[in-house]
């Protein structure tokens, strides 16, 4: 089946251009769509029924872009919205939710981290999930700040590195081994939480495992393109355009627009 409209993908701002990166690399013949809905981030700190509303608002602008897939590309919008998300609109939708399972399975000292957003840590998928792995200590931490620090362009900042060590510190002491980053937009932070994680110490993000999941839903349900209509991915942002440029190395097109 060939189908050459585009994947669409949405987050509460610009930290879900790591899994769009991840698809890009995957399927760089596939057109995409990413919304970046930075005027509301971070989503983390909303009610559920807020988280919903977000989401379903950026549904509709991608179906009107005649999205054929749409990737949740933000953990607290998947582990809050996604059901609901699938109930009302018809349309294959992948979700990325922080990567417990591998983190949980090849730990050696069975005790692991992870770095999440409220909303997600609060969240019933999240801790349905993590109910699985009981033979596992899983040390949660909120990342207050990050990613209004990481929208704001303030990546490598005194006040970044000072919230990373107080909220990693605490899990070194308490032996893990595997750090899993519960939110799209950690992975920016990775160079620096290496400098601060020892280095037996492994990370785990979703990226690669959204981006197989994609290749397996367009294979199964919605379609490939056939590659001919090449064009270039398209980024909308409605708040700070300057921030999205700078993450995507001004490559690709950004466009600033209010939805």
């Amino acid at each position: 089946m060939t189908n050459n409209n585009p994947i669409g993908v949405f987050d509460s701002g610009i930290g879900g251009t790591s899994i769009w990166s991840a698809i890009h690399d995957l399927l760089p013949n596939e057109k995409t769509i990413y919304l970046a809905d930075s005027k509301n981030a971070p989503y983390g700190q909303k009610t559920k029924e807020e988280i919903v509303a977000l989401s379903k608002k950026n549904v509709e602008f991608l179906l009107e872009n005649n999205c054929k897939l749409i990737v949740v590309a933000c953990n607290t919008a998947t582990t809050n919205a996604i059901r609901e998300l699938r109930n009302d609109y018809d349309i294959p939708f992948i979700g990325i939710e922080p990567a417990i399972k591998p983190a949980a399975t090849n730990s050696r000292t069975q005790v692991i981290g992870i770095l999440a957003t409220k909303g997600t840590l609060n969240s019933e998928l999240f801790n349905k999930t993590a109910e699985m792995f009981q033979h596992t200590t899983i040390i949660e931490q909120v990342g207050y700040g990050l990613v209004q620090l990481i929208e704001d362009g303030n990546l490598n900042s005194p006040e970044m590195t000072q919230l990373l060590e107080s909220y990693l510190q605490p899990m070194i002491d308490a032996n893990i081994d595997y750090l899993v980053l519960g939110c799209s937009h950690y992975p920016y932070l990775i160079p620096q939480i290496k400098k601060i994680l020892p280095d037996h110490i492994q990370i785990i993000d979703s990226g690669e495992a959204v981006a197989r999941q994609t290749q397996n839903v367009l294979r199964e349900k919605a379609g490939f393109t056939d590659g001919k209509n090449n064009s270039d991915p398209v980024f909308y942002v409605n708040s700070n355009p300057a921030v999205l440029k700078s993450i995507l190395e001004n490559k690709y097109p950004v466009i600033e627009k209010d939805f």
